[in-house]
């Protein structure tokens, strides 16, 4: 059975006064907690700061290591700040270095700001907490700012909206470290859903607004999970639903923040990526399985989704044996 491949080992997350807690205490709980029963080597997660002591603002902790730990990170994680706090000069310096040397940087919520102010998001998409994203933008108009998503990945640089986006984003980075299987398997430890909707979707590109929507649409969502091999449309999407295609879109949109042909897309991407992982069904019958129709199909849906091929992506995260 083919091993799995070892994330980047080493994962650094850096304290800066004003720091959101929970941002940070994601940041420790997916990276940092130790994971004997997933059976694969899990992150070494190490926790840095300019100076030894940061004030919170509720609490102090004491930080053991320095910002020289950036230097051998992997992946370098920014907690949510003030942003009326800026980054030291030393903190730019060793954000920068890290980018120029392959470092994985990510920021959650507000941490947007230190990586701008590093100037590594230049000529990228990023996002951060709806609240910042305006003044984000003002600031540092070389960025793309996008205000409405979960999370944005562009290239070794990935930025996430506030506070529960944090989660997003970890367990989207641990999926493609590690594969989907290990990715849920972290968040059923968490109690949470692997994504934002409940577990459906693979990617959520929008916030699930609080409605009740969701409920209503739910007997639909499980039906078109159900019958991914079809070919599905709007049409009997809501004939399902019994409601008018135009009734349909605007509920599916205000309950899964995205269009249910979008919906569809990440449905099919995440059940291919299940049957790579798990089984040896040749590529064609996977694309047949998920309603992809032809091998070609699924390689172009699949590589605009997940980044890689998917052959590529079995020998890399393959299960079955």
């Amino acid at each position: 059975m083919p091993e799995p491949r070892i994330p980047p080992h080493r994962v650094v997350a850096v304290v800066q006064p004003g720091n959101h807690p929970f941002e940070l205490a994601v940041a420790c709980e997916v990276f940092g907690l130790e994971r004997p029963e997933l059976g694969v080597p899990w992150y070494e997660f190490v926790v840095c700061a300019e100076e030894p002591r940061v004030d919170l603002g509720a609490f102090v902790v004491e930080i053991r290591h320095g910002l020289d730990a950036i230097a051998t990170a992997d992946t370098v994680i920014i907690p949510a700040q003030l942003p009326d706090l800026p980054p030291s000069r030393a903190l730019v310096a060793a954000l920068r270095a890290a980018h120029d040397g392959g470092a994985r940087l990510v920021s959650f919520c507000s941490g947007a700001f230190a990586l701008a102010e590093a100037g590594v998001l230049d000529g990228r998409p990023a996002t951060t907490h709806w609240m910042y994203a305006a003044r984000l933008a003002a600031e540092f108009p070389a960025i793309e700012v996008i205000p409405d998503v979960l999370y944005v990945e562009a290239g070794s640089v990935l930025t996430s909206a506030g506070t529960a986006g944090a989660i997003d984003l970890s367990l989207h980075i641990v999926r493609g470290d590690y594969g989907s299987a290990i990715a849920n398997a972290v968040a059923r430890r968490m109690v949470v859903p692997p994504h934002r909707d409940g577990g459906q979707a693979q990617f959520v590109d929008q916030p699930v607004p609080d409605t009740g929507d969701a409920n209503t649409l739910g007997p639909t969502l499980d039906w078109i999970v159900k019958n991914l091999s079809e070919p599905l449309t709007v049409e009997n999407m809501a004939a399902h639903a019994m409601m008018s295609c135009r009734t349909f879109m605007r509920r599916f949109r205000a309950a899964t923040g995205t269009t249910p042909l979008r919906w569809l897309l990440h449905q099919r991407v995440a059940h291919a990526r299940h049957l790579l992982e798990t089984t040896d069904v040749p590529i064609d019958r996977v694309a047949q399985a998920c309603g992809f129709g032809t091998a070609a199909n699924l390689r172009v849906h699949f590589f605009r989704t997940v980044g890689t091929p998917p052959t590529s992506y079995r020998r890399t995260f393959a299960r079955a044996g």
